[in-house]
């Protein structure tokens, strides 16, 4: 696990300013505390901060291979051996046992082809020499982040950050006000914006191809898709994903440094714990717990003793202010998602004792855990029954005047459920995934932006991507569209950022890509059993876990947000209203005070979105951000 960045000119023969890559280098130490290298050539600059986890003494890049292709990547291939292997039959030598080497000779030997054959989270920047062209890939599922702009010389930077690409002088620091929309509807920015007009992420399992000469930035080429279609479940499916699953903890747990893993209370960590004890026993484990809210300790710690290795929880304090600011400060950008702070506290926990973690990250969007996946199966049903010109105008008509209980019991919140049955299917789910409703939002936003935002969607992303698939497998279509928008943009990028804040690699073996693929593809009816998510992985790992941990409930990784924010009245008026937000033109004060009235009268629960406006002020405060060119803006 490393980070990676450098600099391309397709045309300029110069060698690049050793200071501005010195400069990306500075703000990825955290994710490579224990190394640094850089590979300069003419019109090229590449750079690498080490996290070593395979080959301590060998594996050190930018590497470059026998036919003067150089590397610098950031990740795991965790089939890197048996790739070595099927190299050296057709005669490749290997001087060392780094999985870095074996993608110079894959590539070597198979070119773009070689993508396919690796099994790991990754993204990397590959110089062909011959073929006078650069290369970045990344992962399948998007583990692995990678960012990059171009510069108005026609320079192209890359890093695994945007706080590396900051760094340099010449690109732009304007905010797209798109980026800005998505953010406050879905608490993160889905690829390939950013929240910054001139950063572009690459999206997960695409590369770009990079040639000399060439002018401008030629469009991410897909490498890898998730299936589009149902296949017939095995006979035997339960012990087949119990035996895939088995083997993708073994494939991770290959390192020459201490490795644990995260445990919830939850199913999917708790199956990927006990798998991982099985082949390495005593494994230390860590667990993040909340006083008086989702406190996951007491069951983690049932898990944990049938483990077998020493068990590390920590209980942490809703700090909602102190917390907002510190992950915008962290992540470098502004990231919705209130469960970030104790991803980064059991990160922090974990790198005490251990430099690598297996997680259970993957297994509600592969299996079908989330609770918005049945009720949208639910929906779909109902929806097949009433025609079109029913639903629209009677039951839109029915969802603006059901009232809006956010402290009523989950059954009398009936407003959400009638306004999807009330859509079709795609823009129905998505109101399940927006955080921030479109009027909400643009009541928060001053009016030169609001017409900068005329026509913008941030639904039309989820329309075209369920409409890739059988449009007779709802369910099916609606995890096809997290694995391109929620996994990526929230769940890893979260992961992601707050472990290699701590220096910590994380693996999910539940996203093995093989085990994906099958297990999307399984029908609906192994997914979804009796009311319940994850059925189908319940029943695989019923010989593994404790009955009461398989019929718990799911519950949230985070503290309970909206009470602790009624705590903070006074600090967090002083916060959302005065300071860099207020004073950026981006926001309407009106709205914003309104919202927080509502807010501290309990009678709503906004701390979903004021957690978002923190993060949003944090990101405002910690840089130099350009404000879009609006109109009516103060100047």
């Amino acid at each position: 696990m490393c980070g990676i960045a450098g600099l391309f000119h397709p045309v300029s023969p110069m060698r690049p300013d050793a200071g501005l890559l010195r400069g990306m280098m500075q703000a990825l130490i955290h994710r490579g505390p224990d190394g640094e290298g850089r590979h300069f050539e003419p019109g090229l600059a590449l750079g690498h901060r080490r996290l070593a986890i395979v080959d301590l003494a060998g594996g050190a890049q930018p590497m470059a291979g026998p036919d003067g292709t150089v590397l610098t990547f950031n990740g795991e291939i965790y089939n890197h051996e048996a790739l070595r292997v099927e190299l050296e039959r057709l005669g490749h030598r290997f001087r060392t046992r780094s999985d870095t080497e074996v993608i110079l000779h894959a590539w070597r030997e198979w070119g773009e082809a070689a993508l396919a054959r690796l099994n790991g989270m990754f993204a990397f920047a590959l110089w062909e020499p011959r073929a006078r062209r650069l290369l970045l890939a990344r992962d399948r599922l998007g583990e692995k982040p990678l960012h990059y702009a171009r510069l108005p010389d026609g320079t192209i930077a890359f890093a695994s950050e945007p706080a590396a690409l900051l760094t340099l002088p010449a690109l732009s620091r304007r905010l797209d006000p798109a980026g800005l929309d998505d953010y406050l509807a879905l608490g993160y920015v889905p690829d390939p914006r950013s929240m910054h007009a001139a950063i572009l992420r690459l999206p997960p399992g695409h590369h770009l191809v990079l040639a000399r000469d060439a002018i401008g930035l030629p469009p991410p080429i897909r490498w890898w898709a998730p299936p589009r279609t149902i296949s017939a479940a095995p006979a035997d499916a339960p012990g087949e994903l119990a035996a895939r699953l088995d083997a993708s903890v073994r494939l991770r747990l290959m390192a020459d440094v201490p490795l644990g893993c995260f445990l919830s209370g939850g199913v999917d960590s708790a199956g990927v714990a006990r798998f991982a004890a099985r082949a390495a026993p005593r494994l230390d484990s860590f667990t993040i717990g909340f006083e008086g809210g989702a406190d996951e300790r007491p069951m983690a710690a049932l898990i944990a003793a049938t483990l077998g290795g020493r068990h590390h929880a920590q209980a942490l304090h809703a700090a909602p202010l102190a917390d907002a600011l510190e992950v915008a400060q962290v992540f470098g950008e502004p990231f919705g998602d209130v469960s970030a702070a104790p991803t980064l506290a059991v990160s922090r926990l974990a790198r005490r004792r251990v430099t690598v973690a297996l997680s259970g990250d993957g297994g509600d969007e592969v299996f079908a855990g989330y609770r918005r996946h049945r009720w949208h199966a639910l929906v779909e049903g109902v929806r097949g029954l009433l025609p079109a010109r029913i639903r629209r105008p009677v039951i839109g008509a029915l969802a603006r005047a059901y009232p809006r209980m956010d402290r009523a019991p989950r059954w009398l919140r009936a407003r959400h459920t009638l306004t999807e049955l009330s859509l079709d299917s795609a823009r129905g789910y998505y109101t399940m995934l927006c955080k921030v409703e479109h009027t909400q939002r643009r009541a928060l936003l001053a009016p030169g932006l609001r017409a900068a935002l005329d026509g913008h969607d941030p639904a039309a992303r989820f329309v075209t991507l369920m409409e890739e698939c059988d449009p007779d497998e709802p369910l099916l279509a609606a995890q096809y569209a997290d694995l391109h928008t929620y996994l990526p943009g929230d769940i890893l990028a979260k992961v992601d950022r707050a472990s290699m804040a701590a220096s910590l690699e994380v693996r999910p073996p539940l996203l093995d890509h093989t085990l994906v693929e099958w297990g999307m593809a399984l029908p609906a009816a192994f997914k979804l059993r009796g009311g319940q998510g994850k059925g189908g992985l319940r029943d695989a790992l019923r010989d593994v876990l404790p009955a009461q941990v398989l019929a718990a409930p799911k519950q949230g990784f985070a503290a309970p947000i909206g009470e602790a924010l009624r705590a903070h009245g006074p600090a967090l008026h002083a916060l959302l209203l005065r300071g860099p937000m207020a004073d950026s033109g981006l926001f309407d004060a009106a709205g914003i005070t309104a919202l927080l009235a509502q807010h501290m009268s309990a009678r709503f629960d906004h701390g979903q979105l004021l957690w978002q406006l923190l993060v949003m002020q944090g990101f405002l405060a910690q840089r130099e951000v350009a404000l879009p060119a609006l109109a009516g803006q103060r100047s």
